[in-house]
């Protein structure tokens, strides 16, 4: 379904019935990445996934401060609206999970319980986020003078993604589709204006995020295991789990566990 939002399109989904459960997808990603969860979490809880602007298909705007991560924040908060949401529960993966955060730090009121999969709260020093944003203006102008299957190509073979080569071919094959649905255009704009160096930082905020949170890592990926113990140490009300064998992205590597940790979680009282 289309919900119009301060005058973009944005495509959203819904699911079940219970508590609501906002789903949000990564980089790269869109509302599909949540699909195999529909029929298990759909049980115990009304699932909501967006289509996150730049990706699926939401629609895409030339306004590049629609892309900025506040200015999500507020969209995810006017879909709410729309919906006639009160307070929800939000799950985010990576990008998914800094916007999931970056809403709990700005609407805490509107959150009930926080799960964020292999996600930060961005950078700690202003020359990091410098740093990272130039990064990231390069890669944006790579995505959109070489094309998005070039870009996919690239993406694919960074190290953050190495564990899932493991992974059977056909499910390899689903995640390179997946990707290629969206546009150079819109992968830019998100990444110049929701990037980790664009987003603000979030560390000093994590003493005052007091709702149950679940943060959740693959044992593969240590640059995230290493952050999600960081903030754990900070986040008053959190626990972290660790899955065994899995990298960034544990919802494919280990999509069964995945499923039911994160049912556990949001099925609690």
């Amino acid at each position: 379904m289309r919900h119009v939002i301060d005058g973009i399109r944005y495509n959203v989904d819904t699911y079940g019935d219970g508590f609501p459960v906002i789903l949000l997808h990564g980089f790269t990603g869109n509302m599909s990445m949540w699909q195999p969860f529909y029929e298990k979490w759909g049980k115990h809880s009304k699932l909501i996934a967006v289509d996150i602007i730049g990706h699926g298909k939401t629609e895409m705007t030339d306004q590049k401060e629609r892309y900025r991560m506040l200015s999500v924040v507020d969209d995810i908060f006017l879909i709410m609206e729309k919906l006639k949401i009160q307070k929800a529960d939000f799950v985010g993966y990576s990008m998914g999970g800094r916007l999931a955060l970056s809403f709990a730090a700005k609407y805490p009121t509107k959150v009930r319980k926080l799960v964020l999969e292999s996600a930060s709260p961005g950078l700690a020093s202003v020359e990091e986020r410098k740093e990272r944003m130039k990064q990231d203006e390069k890669l944006a102008d790579f995505i959109e003078e070489k094309g998005i299957e070039e870009f996919v190509d690239y993406w694919e073979n960074i190290s953050l993604f190495e564990s899932q080569k493991r992974l059977p071919s056909e499910v390899q094959k689903s995640q390179r589709e997946q990707r290629l649905q969206n546009s150079a255009k819109g992968l830019a704009n998100s990444l110049r204006g929701m990037g980790t160096g664009a987003q603000p930082s979030w560390w000093g905020e994590l003493e005052n995020i007091k709702m149950s949170t679940l943060l959740i890592t693959g044992s593969l990926d240590t640059k995230f295991c290493l952050i999600a113990e960081k903030m754990q140490e900070r986040l008053e009300n959190s626990q972290w789990v660790n899955v065994e064998g899995s990298g960034h992205a544990i919802h494919v590597e280990n999509c069964e566990k995945f499923g039911t940790i994160i049912s556990g979680f949001l099925s609690k009282t």
